[in-house]
């Protein structure tokens, strides 16, 4: 963000962009213009903030809370957070009446004015965060992709409303990129989900699979769940394949943007499979030399078919 908005943002907002650093993708890559880099790190601040309020992974001491007009001891009622944020973010889009509380909001209003952007994404992460408060387990593959649609899908969506780009091909083919990144990050995260007492693999893959949850509370991971991840992996793939045109429509600096998401994903898949589909021990993450190469490879995907 630039140097006036940050300055207006208090210790836990400002902590909650710091986590931009940890992404799997960059969130607000330097070759992008400041002004795309400022309005995509004011969405990011609301998106950080609304996953660690359903996480539960908020800054210690309840000023988010405080700042959402709600008691600090309130800060664990996970719930009330969410309706607390959704009634700021209304404020966000409210052409009268009060300003929004909480700083990271405030930041996101000009984004919003500037760029004409609609309240529907982010309310649809909002109703991500609150449905994993209420559904921890997904019975059919259909299940999943529907809370996709709220999670992940959101934040492409707004990535072409951001740079003027968005069409109807071009959102489908974001979904289909966002859903994608979406079941790659479960399948990295399946031993931490668990211990937060979710599971995102589908009820009937796993019974197709014959793993229960003890085996995914293992340190390793058998046959049977390696057997699951590698095929959870390929519909991944699958997505990511057909999202992929999605880079070879655009040009430039947006075009580098696409390619790093859509390479990262590619690269987290490639090092799931070099690990041998266990992702028990820790997640499996992409070496930097891998990631170069799979963005290189839709790059130059993406030059054959633009």
């Amino acid at each position: 963000m630039t140097r006036t908005r940050q300055a207006r943002l208090d210790t836990a907002a400002s902590g909650t962009l710091d986590k931009a650093a940890a992404e799997n993708f960059p969130v607000a890559p330097f070759f992008l213009p400041r002004a795309w880099r400022d309005d995509l790190m004011a969405v990011y601040g609301f998106a950080r903030l609304v996953d660690d309020i359903g996480d539960g992974d908020l800054a210690p001491g309840g000023a988010d809370a405080a700042h959402l007009g709600l008691d600090p001891a309130r800060a664990d009622d996970r719930l009330a957070m969410l309706d607390a944020l959704e009634s700021d973010l209304r404020r966000v889009f409210a052409t009268t009446g009060e300003t929004p509380h909480h700083p990271l909001m405030r930041a996101l209003r000009p984004t919003v004015r500037d760029r004409a952007l609609t309240p529907e994404p982010f309310l649809g992460l909002i109703e991500a965060n609150r449905q994993d408060q209420k559904v921890r387990r997904y019975g059919t593959y259909e299940e999943l992709l529907a809370y996709c649609e709220l999670s992940a899908n959101p934040v492409g969506r707004l990535v072409l409303q951001l740079t003027g780009t968005a069409s109807p091909e071009r959102l489908r083919r974001s979904d289909a990129v966002c859903t994608a990144l979406q079941i790659v990050e479960h399948l990295q995260d399946v031993a931490e989900d668990l211990g937060r007492d979710r599971v995102y693999l589908p009820a009937e893959d796993m019974a197709r699979f014959h793993v229960g949850e003890a085996d995914l509370a293992a340190p390793t991971a058998n046959a049977s769940v390696r057997a699951l991840i590698a095929y959870e992996a390929e519909r991944a793939r699958d997505l990511l394949n057909e999202g992929t045109p999605l880079v070879g429509s655009v040009h430039g600096r947006l075009r580098l943007l696409l390619a790093g998401f859509v390479g990262g994903g590619r690269a987290a898949l490639t090092a799931i499979a070099a690990a041998g589909f266990d992702v028990l021990p820790g997640p499996p993450g992409p070496t930097k030399p891998s990631l170069l190469r799979e963005v290189g490879v839709v790059l130059r995907r993406a030059r054959r078919e633009g």
